[in-house]
């Protein structure tokens, strides 16, 4: 109460509303850089999620000759 009526005589009552406004304004910026949010800053939408196509991998040919064997003499 005191400080309050300590501004009412530095500033005039003319001026307590414009510094109240400012004030209000100051703590919503604060308040805001703690949350992390931005006014200035257009909010852009959300990225969609894409979801990959799946691409086919080439199998490995398939050998169709018998593996070699050791000859003995």
């Amino acid at each position: 109460m005191i400080l309050l009526l300590i501004v009412l005589l530095l500033f005039g009552a003319k001026r307590l509303p414009e510094i109240g406004g400012s004030l209000g304004k100051g703590m919503r910026e604060f308040k805001g850089a703690l949350m992390g949010e931005d006014e200035h800053k257009p909010t852009a939408p959300a990225p969609e999620l894409v979801t990959p196509t799946p691409v086919a991998t080439p199998e490995p040919p398939v050998s169709t000759t018998a593996p070699d064997q050791h000859n003995t003499v």
